[in-house]
C-alpha cells in the first residue's frame, strides 16, 4: 500500500498480518536509490524470518516530515518501532518516549544520540575485528586507531579489551579534524614496526577521508609492508587487508530479536551504541602476498576475495 501525507512525503507500508510479534511492529527507513534500498530489504525480510510472518514497513521519502511520520507509527497502535538510517533514527527520537524504539544500520553516531534507546551500528565489532587479524598475523603485538572521541570513544574502549583478550595492545590516538588525523598517521607510519604493528582505520568520517588520508594510508602501508586492515569494506577493494561487513538477513533477525526482548520487557534492551555482530568477511589477496602471508591459507574463511580475478 502506498500512500501521501500532506503532499509532502510518501510511505509504503505493508500489511501486517501474521504473527502477533510482527502486529506490534512497525520498522520505518529511508526511501533510497539501489543498491540502499535493497539492503532495507534484506534486513527486513530477516526480521520477518525471525518474526515468522510480515511485519508493518513505511519507507520514508526524503521530502517527509518526522512529525508525520510519528503521527503514521501512532495510528497504528504499534508496541516497538524499529528505526533503519539516519531517517528511521530521526522517527525513533520523536517516539522514544511513546513506545519502546530501536535502531540499526547506521553508520556511526554520537553516544549522546543512543542515550534513550539501543543503536545498531554498522561499526564491526573489536572483538572479531582483531580476532581476525590475530589469526591472520599471529605476530602483531600492536594495534594503531586515530579516531574521533566523539563519534568513536565508545567503539575505542571495546577494542581496547578486545586487543587484551587477543594478547595485543591498542594505541589509540584522538583526532578531531582531518589535519590532525593525516599528522598522526604519518607520525606513527613512520614508526611502525612492519613484523609488530598493525593499523586500523574506523568508520569515522573525521579521521578517515576517502581520499587523501586513505590514499596516504594505503600507500605508505604497501611501502613499509604495514598491515593495513579497515572497519569499511570498500577500503579492502582499494588495498586494505581486510574487513567485516553486514550480513544482513542475520542483521534483521538480531533487531527482530532485540524488538521481542524489548516488547516483553522495556527495560530487557539496554540503551548505547552496539557494534555490528552479524558479519561477513572480506579479504584482499593481493595485500596478503605483499605482506607474506600464505594466500590459500589466509583467504579461507573469507566470503569475499579481492582481487576477483
Amino acid at each position: 500500500m502506498r500512500q501521501a501525507l500532506g503532499g509532502a512525503m510518501a510511505l509504503t507500508g505493508g500489511a501486517a498480518q501474521a504473527a502477533d510479534p510482527g502486529r506490534s511492529l512497525v520498522v520505518v527507513y529511508p526511501e533510497l536509490a539501489e543498491p540502499f534500498k535493497q539492503v532495507f530489504m534484506t534486513i527486513i525480510s530477516g526480521i520477518e524470518d525471525r518474526l515468522g510472518g510480515t511485519v508493518t514497513s513505511l519507507a520514508m521519502a526524503g521530502s517527509a516530515s518526522p512529525a508525520q511520520v510519528a503521527d503514521d507509527v501512532r495510528r497504528r497502535d504499534a508496541k516497538v518501532l524499529i528505526g533503519l538510517g539516519r531517517g528511521g533514527m530521526r522517527i525513533a527520537a520523536a517516539l522514544a518516549d511513546e513506545l519502546a524504539v530501536l535502531v540499526g544500520c547506521v553508520v556511526s553516531v554520537q553516544e549522546s544520540e543512543a542515550r534513550s534507546f539501543p543503536v545498531h551500528t554498522l561499526a564491526p565489532d573489536p572483538a572479531l575485528m582483531l580476532a581476525r587479524l590475530k589469526k591472520l598475523r599471529p605476530g602483531t603485538r600492536r594495534v594503531h586507531l586515530v579516531y574521533d572521541p566523539r563519534l568513536n570513544g565508545w567503539l575505542a574502549r571495546l577494542a581496547r579489551d578486545a586487543a587484551r583478550g587477543e594478547g595485543m595492545e591498542l594505541l589509540a590516538q584522538e583526532a578531531t579534524d582531518q589535519a590532525g588525523a593525516l599528522r598522526l598517521y604519518s607520525q606513527l607510519l613512520a614508526a611502525a614496526d612492519p613484523a609488530r604493528d598493525a593499523l586500523w582505520l574506523p568508520q569515522d568520517p573525521t579521521t578517515v577521508d576517502d581520499n587523501v588520508v586513505l590514499s596516504l594510508v594505503l600507500k605508505e602501508g604497501w611501502n613499509r609492508s604495514i598491515a593495513v586492515f579497515s572497519s569499511h569494506v570498500g577500503h579492502v577493494r582499494r588495498g586494505a587487508l581486510f574487513s567485516l561487513y553486514p550480513d544482513n538477513v542475520e542483521f534483521g533477525r538480531s533487531l527482530a530479536a532485540s524488538a521481542q526482548r524489548l516488547l516483553g520487557n522495556p527495560r530487557a534492551v539496554a540503551a548505547g551504541v552496539l557494534p555490528l555482530r552479524d558479519a561477513r568477511a572480506a579479504i584482499n589477496i593481493r595485500t596478503a602476498a605483499h605482506l607474506g602471508l600464505d594466500v590459500a591459507t589466509a583467504q579461507s574463511g573469507f566470503d569475499m576475495v579481492y582481487p576477483s580475478n
